[in-house]
């Protein structure tokens, strides 16, 4: 049972993910065939304003899971003292993701978790508005959409809900 399951899923030869499948604008995978959204490639160095330009663009299409991409790659190749920035926001992108997808429990838990990384960078560094952002309005944006989502009243739409992040 084990290979037959094993072989049907995107893997390369030492049984990585190849994330070939398709996926929505909210990253939930597309039977294979089917017209997904482009990925955003893995692995790019961008300057830090086209990291935050990129992403708020991505946000404003309802597409935080890309926009999540582009706040790792940041975060991976940024400089030591700003990977938690990069960490955070890129916990807050998912956090909305997750929160569109309906998942209540995991999106509140990570906006909230994000929001904390975020802010204590900002307290930690002493910059409040590094590359034009607003993390205190940021970090405001995503506890109160953590509450809302625990209180479960609607469907939350990305396009809607997405942060300014300057």
């Amino acid at each position: 049972m084990g290979s037959a399951s094993s072989n049907a899923r995107d893997r390369d030869a030492e049984g990585r993910a190849r994330n070939a499948r398709p996926r929505d604008g909210l990253g939930r995978p597309l039977p294979y065939g089917a017209e997904g959204v482009p990925r955003q490639p893995e692995g790019i160095v961008r300057a830090p304003e086209e990291s935050v330009a990129e992403a708020q663009e991505l946000l404003d299409a309802g597409r935080p899971f890309h926009a999540h991409e582009v706040f790792e790659d940041a975060w991976k190749s940024g400089p030591e003292e700003e990977r938690e920035l990069w960490r955070g926001l890129a916990q807050l992108a998912v956090g909305l993701t997750h929160a569109a997808r309906g998942n209540v429990t995991g999106g509140a838990r990570l906006l909230r978790r994000g929001a904390g990384a975020v802010e204590e960078w900002a307290a930690g560094s002493g910059r409040e508005r590094p590359y034009g952002m607003d993390l205190a309005g940021v970090t405001d944006w995503a506890r109160r959409l953590a509450s809302e989502v625990e209180g479960g009243t609607a469907v939350i739409d990305a396009v809607e809900r997405a942060p300014r992040l300057r």
